[in-house]
């Protein structure tokens, strides 16, 4: 690519056999950048944003520019110390890479969904059938795949209170009450740019594990588990 120089568009049309004329160039400054791609050729950058909003739908326009910039020395060594940056912090860890022992307030607020696999795994855990836990625990709404079943239920209706699952009396003594049958949401769960977290907790020491969750009516089966009464 050629930076063109407006004064010269004549003299850039006769070398390049293409019309240049200033209402075909975009003049417009590049402010709001929204990101940046760099491929092994080209740098593209997105910029000037603009959502044109519709009862029942939006438009979201923006200007891309794009720059063969291995062409140009300047732009080779200002992405050379970028990749030199990235270099130096590649090792760098989060603040947060790991949760203050207690903390639990993903517990509050956030609907871990349950696959049939998470159903079956909290059954055997606690000694129940697979229909009991889905009737006492789990309030149905199935993905338009069918892989999930449904979201473990609150204590009661509010969105934001904690789960059915959740011990511990207070933010720094809150364990899981079935840890090791927990589903794969929270499972997968990472506290990296976590915001939520309860800051004031210390990030050493060892959680307090206290007594597991236990089902509300269990009865002792053939096999020595707990199962709910029918």
């Amino acid at each position: 690519m050629q930076t063109i120089d407006l004064i010269r568009l004549r003299e850039f049309t006769r070398e390049t056999g293409q019309p240049t004329h200033p209402e075909l160039l975009d003049t417009t400054p590049m402010e709001h950048v929204n990101e940046i791609e760099i491929t092994e050729e080209h740098i593209t950058v997105t910029y000037n944003e603009r959502i044109n909003r519709s009862y029942n739908a939006n438009e979201i326009v923006h200007r891309e520019w794009t720059y063969k910039y291995n062409d140009d020395p300047e732009f080779v060594r200002a992405i050379g110390r970028v990749i030199d940056l990235a270099r130096k912090h590649l090792t760098d860890l989060p603040e947060n890479v790991a949760c203050p022992p207690g903390c639990a307030e993903c517990c509050s607020g956030y609907e871990p969904f349950v696959s049939r696999a998470d159903v079956l795994r909290i059954a055997e855990h606690l000694g129940l059938t697979f229909n009991d836990v889905m009737r006492e625990y789990v309030v149905p709404r199935k993905s338009a795949d069918g892989y999930y079943l449904g979201y473990l239920r609150k204590v009661d209706e509010d969105i934001a209170s904690r789960c059915l699952f959740l011990k511990g009396t207070r933010s720094g003594r809150h364990y899981c009450g079935i840890y090791s049958a927990r589903p794969g949401d929270c499972r997968e769960f990472s506290p990296i740019g976590c915001e939520d977290l309860d800051a004031s907790l210390s990030r050493t020491g060892a959680p307090q594990i206290g007594a597991p969750f236990m089902p509300r009516h269990p009865k002792q089966g053939r096999n020595g588990k707990r199962q709910s009464r029918r």
